[in-house]
C-alpha cells in the first residue's frame, strides 16, 4: 500500500509543480503587485488599496463589466436551451443522428479568432449584400452600433458552444434507462410529461456542467471578442477580459489591470461556485 502512495505521487508531482508554476505562482504575485505601482518590470512603491478604490471610478471598466454581465446571461441560456434541444433531437432514433452530432460539434474545434473573423465577414458583408439586395436596413452596419454588435457575439457565442454543450447533455440522456421511459409512456404520459418528470430530474448534474462551462467561458471571452468587434464601436461592445488587457498592454498600467483582474476574479469565482451550490442542492431535492 505504501509503494503504491509514492507511486502515486511521484506520477503526479510532474503535473501540481506545473500546475504551480503556470497557474499558482503567477496568481499569488499577481495578487502582491496589485498593492504596488508595478509597472510591469519593477514595483517601487506600496500603495494600499488605491488601485482598487481607482478600478471602481473607471467608467470604462463599469461599463465593460455590465456588458460582460448582460451577455453572460443571455448567453448562458441561449447556450444551453439550444444545447439541449440539439441533445434531445440527436438521441431520437434518427440514421442521421451520428452525422448531426458531427456536425453540431464541428464549430467549436474552431478557434475562436478564426471563428471571430469568418463572422465577421458574415455580418459585414453577407449581411449588407442581403440587406441590400432586400432593402432591409436592419442587416446593413450590423457590427456599426453597440445593440447588434452585442448580438453578434452572442450569436457567435452560441453557435461555438451549443454543439460543446450538447455533448454533455447526450451523455446523461442516453444514460437515462429506457425501462422507465417505456413505463411512463404505458402510463399515459406525452412527450413533454416524459421529459420533465423522467429525464429532467435525472440529467440535472448536466446542468450544473453545462452551466459552470458557460459561465465561465462567457465571462473570460477574450478572442471572439477581439476578432469580431475589438471592443468597438468606441469601446462599447469591450468585454471585461479585453478591458483588461488593453489597460495592461495597451495603456501600460500594469499594476491596475492586476487590481481589475483579481476582481474580476473574484467575482467569477463567487458566481460559479454560488451556481454549483444551488445546483446540487437541487439535484438532491430532484
Amino acid at each position: 500500500m505504501r509503494n503504491r502512495s509514492v507511486s502515486f505521487w511521484l506520477f503526479l508531482t510532474p503535473t501540481l509543480a506545473a500546475l504551480a508554476l503556470v497557474v499558482f505562482v503567477p496568481f499569488i504575485y499577481g495578487f502582491i503587485f496589485s498593492f504596488t505601482d508595478w509597472n510591469g518590470l519593477k514595483a517601487n512603491e506600496f500603495v494600499g488599496f488605491s488601485n482598487y478604490i481607482d478600478v471602481f471610478k473607471d467608467q470604462n471598466f463599469i461599463n465593460s463589466l455590465w456588458f460582460t454581465i448582460k451577455f453572460a446571461v443571455v448567453s448562458i441560456i441561449l447556450v444551453n436551451v439550444i444545447g439541449l434541444g440539439l441533445a434531445l433531437l440527436v438521441t431520437q432514433r434518427m440514421k442521421s443522428s451520428n452525422a448531426l452530432r458531427t456536425v453540431f460539434f464541428m464549430p467549436n474545434l474552431i478557434g475562436g479568432l478564426i471563428l471571430g473573423f469568418i463572422w465577421q465577414f458574415i455580418f459585414v458583408s453577407a449581411f449588407d449584400a442581403v440587406g441590400s439586395a432586400l432593402g432591409v436596413g436592419a442587416l446593413q452596419g450590423w457590427l456599426s452600433n453597440a445593440e447588434t454588435g452585442f448580438w453578434g457575439l452572442v450569436i457567435l457565442n452560441v453557435w461555438q458552444y451549443a454543439g460543446y454543450i450538447m455533448i454533455i447533455y447526450i451523455a446523461y440522456l442516453e444514460s437515462v434507462p429506457q425501462e422507465l421511459i417505456e413505463a411512463s409512456e404505458i402510463d399515459g404520459a406525452n412527450a413533454l410529461q416524459r421529459f420533465w418528470r423522467v429525464k429532467f430530474p435525472l440529467v440535472a448534474p448536466a446542468f450544473t456542467i453545462s452551466l459552470f462551462l458557460t459561465l465561465s467561458n462567457a465571462f473570460k471571452m477574450y478572442d471572439q471578442n477581439l476578432a469580431l468587434t475589438n471592443g468597438g464601436p468606441f469601446r462599447s461592445t469591450e468585454m471585461v477580459a479585453m478591458q483588461i488587457y488593453n489597460t495592461a498592454f495597451a495603456e501600460y498600467d500594469m499594476a491596475f489591470a492586476q487590481a481589475k483582474a483579481v476582481i474580476f476574479f473574484i467575482l467569477v469565482a463567487a458566481v460559479a461556485l454560488t451556481q454549483v451550490y444551488y445546483n446540487k442542492k437541487r439535484e438532491v431535492d430532484l
